[in-house]
């Protein structure tokens, strides 16, 4: 939802290709208060497609993508397990949220998880997010299907990461004007 998925992943930061808006997507959230971290199954490194250096190397670039556009990703938080590996920390297993959330003092119940799969909004129940935003970029669509047949539902469905994050800021403001109301 930050970069276009690819079936054969991604590799190589020339195989990265951003969907348009989303770097500007990051800084607006930035701008409102909001700590961007990116939370993400990487099977390719125990596929052993990618060595985890390379991995590394592709995240860095990421941040430094979306520091040149005014914005930042304060950390990527990634699973390198096989989906069969029974792991902890891959989505929708909450263990990456949780150890965001240690690391970061997350105010689970104020967050807010993006995401364009079924296992991101999984994920954003299971480990206590207040807000789960699906995008129909990459999966969404056919995300939504499944999350129905789960009857597990985001809060929101945006057409990418700048529509989610307009809804995001959007919803905070509205939460700030409600806080000084009740000053008065």
């Amino acid at each position: 939802m930050i970069n276009v998925d690819s079936p054969d992943y991604i590799k190589s930061w020339s195989e990265v290709r951003f969907i348009p808006g989303s770097l500007s997507a990051i800084k607006a959230l930035n701008d409102a208060g909001y700590t961007v971290l990116i939370v993400t199954n990487q099977s390719a490194v125990h596929r052993r497609l990618i060595p985890v250096e390379e991995l590394d190397r592709i995240h860095r670039r990421m941040q430094r993508a979306a520091m040149a556009r005014g914005g930042r990703i304060a950390e990527v938080f990634i699973c390198p397990h096989l989906p069969d590996e029974g792991c902890a920390c891959r989505k929708p297993r909450p263990g990456l949220i949780r150890a965001a959330q240690e690391r970061y003092d997350i105010d689970m119940e104020n967050s807010v998880l993006v995401g364009d799969s079924a296992k991101d909004i999984e994920c954003a129940r299971l480990s206590g997010c207040g807000h789960a935003v699906l995008v129909e970029t990459g999966n969404g669509k056919a995300a939504m299907a499944e999350l129905i047949q789960k009857g597990i539902y985001p809060e929101k469905t945006a057409q990418d990461l700048a529509a989610a994050a307009d809804w995001i800021v959007s919803m905070s403001r509205g939460q700030e004007r409600k806080k000084s109301r009740k000053n008065y």
